[in-house]
């Protein structure tokens, strides 16, 4: 598979990027500095800079809320998959805010804004005692070992090991008549409903 990413431009370097690639796909060039591409990372992998020709616009990698996959063809009719793209190089004018989070909120089409918040659960806020406790309680469940919830007698429940009621016999063979015949089968209000 091949390693893919996305690059987001302004329209500006979009034009310019255009241009460049219909003038090298003509094989002609007017001036080979100009027609330089390059992108550089800083240290933390993150932010960094795009070049093109003589020109600087700061960029940022960012993580894309979900998978992209991308595909190729060969034959215009059979489509083979190339790659998972999951990153995004944003590059942005010199006066643009640089992003604040590590992850795109949206995606790259539109039924994709605000991704994370629309389309995800929220993480559970989870208390760490609690986790631990019952934790413990469920490895003491699967030793054998009796388990009281309640520690403080009142609170969440107190105690919750009470004997359930147990329910009533019910007699499966039918009594038999006191003449000695056959009793009849117990009828319901739908078997009554059919005659």
């Amino acid at each position: 598979m091949d390693e893919q990413f996305i690059l987001r431009v302004p329209p500006s370097v979009a034009e310019q990027i255009e241009r460049l690639m219909n003038e090298s796909a003509a094989g002609s060039s007017s001036n080979p500095e100009d027609a330089s591409l390059d992108l550089s990372f800083s240290d933390d992998g993150r932010s960094g800079t795009f070049m093109i020709g003589n020109k600087s616009f700061p960029a940022s990698l960012l993580d894309l809320p979900t998978v992209v996959e991308s595909y190729k063809t060969y034959d215009d009719s059979f489509l083979v998959k190339a790659a998972d793209i999951g990153q995004m190089v944003m590059v942005r004018e010199d006066v643009d805010p640089a992003p604040g989070e590590v992850e795109y909120k949206h995606g790259l089409t539109p039924p994709m804004r605000d991704a994370r918040r629309r389309r995800y659960r929220r993480e559970p806020d989870l208390n760490a005692e609690l986790v631990h406790r019952v934790e413990k309680d469920l490895i003491s469940i699967m030793h054998g070992v009796s388990v009281k919830s309640g520690e403080g007698g009142g609170g969440e429940g107190g105690d919750r090991k009470k004997a359930a009621p147990a329910p009533a016999p019910k007699p499966d063979a039918q009594e038999p008549a006191a003449n000695g015949e056959e009793a009849e089968p117990e009828r319901s209000d739908s078997d009554d409903s059919e005659n």
